[in-house]
Formats: C-alpha cells, sequence, structure tokens
C-alpha cells in the first residue's frame, strides 16, 4: 500500500493553493460583503480547467480522477468556503447526470460549455418542505405529449440566479413516493421558470442560495434522464457517495484552515509572559486537532481511491461524511477558544470557518440519515 500523494497530485495541490491565494483570497471580504461571487472569479477558475477536472477528454475536460477532484475540494475550502462549494457545484452535482445520463446532443449543448465556463448550472432537490425527504417532494412533472410540464417551488438552491440550466428532481408519479421521483433538464430562461427571494443565511455567505419557482414549464420530453419514468432515484443513488466524499472534503479544507491558523496565533499570543503555545491546555487542543485532521485525510482520499478503482463505498462515502463533518465542528470550536474573544470578531477568519463548518450538517444529508445508512450496511454484514 503506497499512501504517498504522486509527484502530480502534490504539484497540483500547490497550483490550487497558489491560484486560491492569488486569487480567490484578496476578494473574500468583498464577496462576503455582497454574498455573492463574482462572475469573472468565476469565470477564472473555469480558464484554468477545473470545471472539466473530472470529465473525460472527448468533451473537453481533463480526464482527472477523484483523488485530484478531492485535492481541488480541499484546497479551496482551506481558502474559502463559498467558492469551493460552488465549484463543486458546477463540477458534480450540477453537470454531472448530464455527463453520465445525457444524449449526445445534451452534453455537446451543455457539458461542453459548463467545462469552459461559458455556461453554469446547478441541482434543484431542496424544497420547503424538506430536503432528505424524498417521498415528501411535491413539485411534478407532467407527461403532455412529446413535453413535460413541471410545478412546484425548490428552496436553497446554490447559484439559482446565476446559472444557465437545471437538474431538477420532481414527481412524475405522486404515488409512488420517492421512487415516483425523477430528474430533469431545464433551461433557466424558459417561460415560467422563476428566481425566487435569496436566503439570508449564517453559512457559507457568498454560495447564494434561492428559491426557485417552475409555473407550468415546458420541457422537451427528452430532457428527463435515464429516458423514462421511475429511474430517477436510481440515477441519483449513483452519484450520492461521490457527492458525500467531496463534501467531506469541504470540510478538510476548513478544519485544515482553523488549524493553521490556530498554531500561527498560538505562537505570537502572550499571556502570562511567554507564547500560549506553551501551556500545555493550548498544545492540547492543537494536538487534538492535529489527529483528526490526519484520520480525516486518510478516510477521505482512502474513500476516493476506492471510488477510482470502481470498488464500492457505501460504507467509506457515509463515515467520511459523517466522521468529518463533527470533527471540523469540534475543531473550529477550539480554535475560537485558542483564539478567545478574537475569535468571534468579523475581522478573523475563525468566526467564518465556525459559520460555515455547519454547512457539512446539512449537505450531502443530515449526520442522522448518514448513521441510518452506515446502520444499513452493518445490518447486511
Amino acid at each position: 500500500m503506497d499512501f504517498n500523494f504522486t509527484p502530480e497530485q502534490q504539484l497540483f495541490r500547490q497550483s490550487v493553493r497558489e491560484f486560491a491565494d492569488r486569487y480567490v483570497r484578496p476578494r473574500i471580504n468583498e464577496m462576503e460583503d455582497e454574498k455573492d461571487i463574482p462572475k469573472e472569479l468565476l469565470d477564472r477558475i473555469a480558464d484554468q480547467g477545473f470545471y472539466g477536472l473530472r470529465y473525460s477528454e472527448e468533451w473537453g475536460g481533463q480526464g482527472g480522477d477523484n483523488v485530484m477532484f478531492a485535492i481541488l475540494n480541499e484546497e479551496l475550502a482551506r481558502c474559502h468556503m463559498s467558492v469551493a462549494a460552488r465549484v463543486m457545484m458546477q463540477c458534480l452535482m450540477g453537470t454531472e447526470f448530464i455527463n453520465l445520463f445525457g444524449t449526445e446532443d445534451q452534453k455537446r449543448d451543455f457539458l461542453v460549455p459548463a467545462i469552459k465556463g461559458e455556461k453554469y448550472g446547478t441541482m434543484c432537490m431542496t424544497e420547503p418542505a424538506g430536503g432528505t425527504d424524498l417521498g415528501a417532494m411535491e413539485t411534478t412533472a407532467v407527461r403532455d405529449g412529446d413535453e413535460y410540464v413541471i410545478n412546484g417551488q425548490k428552496s436553497w438552491i446554490t447559484g439559482a440566479h446565476a446559472v444557465d440550466f437545471y437538474t431538477v428532481a420532481a414527481k412524475t408519479d405522486p404515488e409512488a413516493g420517492f421512487r415516483g421521483v425523477d430528474l430533469f433538464l431545464v433551461e433557466k430562461d424558459l417561460p415560467g421558470v422563476e428566481v425566487g427571494k435569496k436566503i439570508d443565511k449564517l453559512i457559507a455567505y457568498a454560495s447564494g442560495c434561492y428559491d426557485l419557482y417552475f409555473n407550468n414549464v415546458r420541457i422537451p420530453a427528452d430532457r428527463l434522464f435515464g429516458g423514462e419514468e421511475g429511474k430517477g432515484f436510481t440515477l441519483l443513488r449513483n452519484i450520492l457517495n461521490d457527492i458525500r466524499v467531496h463534501t467531506a472534503t469541504l470540510g478538510l479544507g476548513i478544519a485544515r484552515a482553523a488549524y493553521e491558523e490556530s498554531v500561527e496565533y498560538a505562537k505570537q499570543r502572550v499571556a502570562y509572559g511567554r507564547p500560549i503555545i506553551k501551556w500545555q491546555a493550548i498544545q492540547h487542543k492543537l494536538a487534538k486537532m492535529r489527529v483528526e485532521i490526519d484520520a480525516a485525510q486518510l478516510m477521505i482520499y482512502y474513500a476516493a481511491w476506492r471510488m477510482d478503482q470502481g470498488l464500492p463505498v457505501n460504507v467509506e462515502a457515509a463515515t467520511c461524511k459523517y466522521f468529518i463533518t463533527e470533527a471540523v465542528l469540534r475543531i473550529v470550536d477550539d480554535a475560537t477558544r485558542i483564539f478567545g474573544a478574537y475569535g468571534s470578531s468579523m475581522e478573523m477568519n475563525i468566526q467564518r470557518y465556525m459559520r460555515d463548518s455547519r454547512w457539512l450538517l446539512y449537505g450531502a444529508g443530515t449526520q442522522t440519515m448518514i448513521l441510518n445508512i452506515i446502520a444499513a450496511e452493518i445490518r447486511k454484514e
């Protein structure tokens, strides 16, 4: 077994970190104040080829693997969670269904320009009544000749205001519970698509989450992913593990940033005549942070490696998501304690890490649902 990153992976990490430090970090305060990400920054990210990192060269991608994608997510989140979340949406949830299940024309018309940053996409699952409970979904898609008519409301939709197309979950069979959910490709500029209010939230200020309405929106029948009704849940299940692993990488990035800044602060801050890093209480907090970060890294990159080998990762993906979420919450809490009152100052990054880390409690499934998944796998053993 080789636990080392390859020279190519190490170089890629360095290049992403340098890019983030040069182009993302100087604009963090601006993005936090505006609660949005400038289009020119997203386009600059496209120029680096990041949006196509995990897609095949046939469609203009880089042909990278999940380990490389995890590095990208970790390094961007280490700098700014909101940017990392939007990039992950463009690279994965917003475009993966087109990549896996779209027609050749759909890949040409949506995936290729998305890789280039000429078009942007996002995923529309969550509704006001809930997100994890797919069976409670109220958005419907009714077949009408060669079209589907979509009606309903979505909520907490990342970047809904700034994208060109949506992957929309809607029920084709309202009586079938979660198995009646299907997935559709819907363009933003169609009649009946309306972006609602922006959600003012505590977490990931600049990621931009909105309500979204579909009022008798008509789409061609071939915009149904999978080609037939009743396959949506199966299609969704195919990428949930990817989403969970890479959501965990965002947490690792935040944890690493909080740890690094805590170490630096502890070396500089003097209390009772010496730097606080020399006090055992502070040393223990930093030691526990290091333990959990090292464990998180091993879990994430092992799961990413297994995905690249085509091995099952149901348990690994769920344990990654659960452990790293809880670990990063502990790490940022200890970081705020090391910083003392400064940890709550809006001038410090630590308060942002504290806020943004809570996004992981909800993204890619709630912690209780993740435990249910792990328990279900245990019952099969």
